[in-house]
């Protein structure tokens, strides 16, 4: 499949307050919350039930202090483009009307907007996470999941063959990597060893992965159970009784499942650990632990570059 034509410009992340700058500056207005339409595809899928609860409860105190970005409809209406979350509090507070910057954006525009707008959500939980990654990429390549995910798969069997890549693959691949740099400081090698691999995992186990409901190293365990009804009756354990990695393990030994508990866990096992605590902890609010954080990036990052 083709690409579009792009101007060589470094991808930016920005949220929603630069993205509009882009657009220009327009005076934000009131209108009735009724007249407000959710997309077809909104990118965020789970809302945090207690995090909701609280933005629901700072809306009835103080209302909407940001507003909703929208695109007119031709019947007059709206379709919101980002801030979800706050249309929901609003509706639950019962507002009449509500804020609103309204833009003249293409269905591409919109997505790309919505996508962006989520993924500086600090909440958002790694399927998602990789979700909205992925379909931005397919938006700033103009590829479907599938290209970009065969892309990844290409540039990674040149470099273990030692092969050049060709000037369309090398443009591509550049592309990607400015993209996830600025969104989540990753390499395109690393989004294709440690993020991809999430969405393949049964829809029962990404849903309550979504939800919060059990880590990454638990949920790969239990996918490891075949038969549809086991996995969920174990899943399900594993989330009200809260079991750990190992009582997890020993319970797929018992019903006679694969299982790897013999084997301590792998170099990825321990990354996909660390980056789930690393999410939660409060590293973000400790200069000093910032620093530590930046130099052991500096040395991950040359690593994977082979410097």
């Amino acid at each position: 499949m083709a690409t579009r034509k792009r101007t060589a410009q470094p991808y930016q992340m920005r949220n929603v307050g630069g993205l509009l700058e882009e657009l220009g500056d327009e005076p934000s207005t009131e209108v009735p919350v009724d007249k407000i339409r959710l997309p077809k595809d909104q990118p965020r899928k789970y809302f945090d039930p207690a995090k909701m609860r609280e933005l629901v409860e700072s809306v009835r105190e103080y209302g909407i202090l940001e507003p909703l970005l929208v695109r007119p409809l031709a019947d007059g209406e709206y379709e919101l483009v980002a801030g979800e979350r706050r249309y929901r509090a609003a509706k639950e507070v019962g507002l009449d009307t509500i804020p609103i910057v309204s833009r003249d954006l293409n269905d591409q525009d919109a997505i790309r907007i919505a996508l962006v707008e989520n993924l500086q959500r600090e909440d958002l939980n790694p399927v998602e996470e990789t979700e909205a990654i992925l379909n931005l990429l397919t938006i700033e390549l103009n590829l479907n999941k599938e290209d970009v995910t065969s892309l990844l798969n290409q540039v990674a069997n040149a470099k273990k063959r030692g092969q050049e890549l060709t000037g369309n693959v090398s443009r591509q691949i550049e592309q990607v990597g400015e993209v996830l740099s600025s969104i989540a400081d990753i390499t395109p090698e690393t989004f294709r060893t440690t993020r991809l691999p999430l969405l393949n995992l049964p829809p029962d186990i990404l849903d309550s992965l979504r939800q919060g409901q059990i880590e990454y190293t638990k949920a790969k365990a239990i996918a490891k159970v075949k038969d549809p009804e086991q996995r969920q009756a174990l899943l399900k354990r594993a989330i009200d009784e809260g079991l750990s990695l190992t009582q997890i393990r020993a319970e797929i030994t018992v019903a006679g499942q694969p299982n790897d508990s013999d084997q301590p866990p792998t170099l990825r096992d321990d990354f996909d650990r660390i980056y789930g605590k690393l999410k939660k902890s409060d590293v973000w609010n400790d200069s000093k632990k910032q620093n530590r954080l930046k130099k052991l990036m500096t040395e991950i990052e040359s690593l994977l570059e082979g410097k």
